[in-house]
C-alpha cells in the first residue's frame, strides 16, 4: 500500500499506532483505511504515478524472491504485490490491519490474506524465507525496533526483506509546496513525524494528511502518526538482526501521487528514475526509500 506524505496519509496497508482509538467512549471507529477500501485502487494503485512507482520497487524485489519461497507481506493493502508474487510462483501470506483491504485482497485469490497490524507480527508464527512491505506501512510504527525483533523470529536466516517507506526528505513535496508558501507542507518531513488522517478527497490514498495551509489539521478524523526515519535510524532498528545490504530511491523524478502531470510524462520520469535514483546523494531526495536487508 502506498503512504504518500505529499498529502501525508500513511499507506493504506498502514498499521496504526494502538493508542489512535483512544477517547471513545461508544467504542473505537473502523481501522483509518476501511472507508478506502472500494476505491483505493483506482486513487492510488491504478495511476500513473502509482504504477510508475511500483514497478521501480518490483525491479528490485523481484529478483529476490524465486518461485517455491513462502514471503511475508506486511501491509498488503488490496493486495497488489502479493497477487505480483503469487503470479511469479511465491508464496505469500498478507497482512493488513484494515479488515476491508483485508477483504479486497481475499478477493484476488491466489494467496492467503489475514488481519494483522505489523505489531502483531509474533502471534503468526510459522517460517518464511523473506518479507515485504512497501509504500510506507512501517511509516506508521512507532516502535519499529520492536517490529523488527518480530520479524526476525519469522524469517530464516539468509532470508530476504524488503521495505520500502517515506524518506525524511522529499525534493517534490519541498518545491511544490514551497512556491506555493505551504512550508508547513513543503518541510514537515523534516520534523521526523506528522499526523495524519486518511480522506477520500486526497490524491495520495496512502498518505495524505487533512493538513491546512499553517499546518493544522482539517476536519481530522482520529490521526494516525506517521513517523519519517533517517536511513541511519532504519540501519539501527534492523541491525540486532539485519544486515542492510543496500537502498535506494523509489520517486525521486516521478513525483509524489498529489501531483498531477501526464501518463507519458510520468513515464518519462520514471524513465530517469531508473537511472538516477540508487545514487547516494540523489536517493535521498526521493519520495520513497527501499531498503534491501538480509537476516543474520
Amino acid at each position: 500500500m502506498r503512504i504518500d506524505v505529499g498529502q501525508a496519509l500513511p499507506p493504506a496497508n498502514s498499521n496504526c499506532p494502538k493508542g489512535w482509538q483512544a477517547g471513545y467512549p461508544l467504542g473505537p471507529p473502523a481501522p483509518p483505511f476501511d472507508h478506502l477500501a472500494a476505491r483505493y485502487d483506482a486513487l492510488w494503485t491504478t495511476t500513473a504515478i502509482g504504477r510508475a512507482q511500483r514497478n521501480l520497487v518490483w525491479r528490485d524485489m523481484d529478483t529476490l524472491f524465486q518461485p517455491g519461497m513462502r514471503i511475508l507481506d506486511i501491509g498488503c493493502g488490496t493486495g497488489e504485490d502479493a497477487a505480483h508474487f503469487a503470479a511469479r510462483g511465491v508464496t505469500v501470506y498478507a497482512t493488513d490491519a484494515s479488515p476491508a483491504m483485508v477483504q479486497v485482497a481475499q478477493a484476488r485469490g491466489g494467496f492467503t490474506a489475514a488481519v494483522c497490524s505489523a505489531e502483531d507480527l509474533a502471534q503468526i508464527g510459522g517460517a518464511f524465507d523473506g518479507a515485504i512491505s512497501n509504500f510506507g506501512t512501517l511509516n506508521c510504527v512507532e516502535d519499529l525496533p520492536a517490529v523488527a525483533r518480530s520479524l526476525a523470529g519469522l524469517v530464516r536466516p539468509g532470508g530476504r526483506v524488503a521495505i520500502c517507506l517515506l524518506g525524511r526528505f522529499c525534493a517534490w513535496e519541498t518545491l511544490y509546496y514551497g512556491v506555493r508558501w505551504q512550508f508547513g507542507k513543503a518541510l514537515r518531513r523534516l520534523v521526523g513525524h506528522a499526523l495524519a488522517c486518511p480522506s477520500e478527497e486526497q490524491s495520495s490514498p496512502r498518505a495524505a494528511s487533512r493538513h491546512s495551509g499553517d499546518g493544522k489539521l482539517k476536519h481530522a478524523p482520529p490521526g494516525i502518526m506517521v513517523h519519517y526515519p533517517t536511513a541511519a535510524q532504519i540501519r539501527a532498528a534492523f541491525a540486532p538482526n539485519f544486515v542492510l545490504q543496500r537502498w535506494m530511491g523509489i520517486g525521486l523524478c516521478v513525483p509524489p501521487s498529489y501531483v498531477k502531470l501526464p501518463a507519458a510524462l510520468v513515464g518519462c520520469l520514471a524513465a530517469c528514475d531508473r537511472r538516477l535514483a540508487r545514487l547516494p546523494l540523489l536517493r535521498a531526495l526521493a519520495d520513497h526509500r527501499l531498503f534491501l536487508l538480509v537476516r543474520k
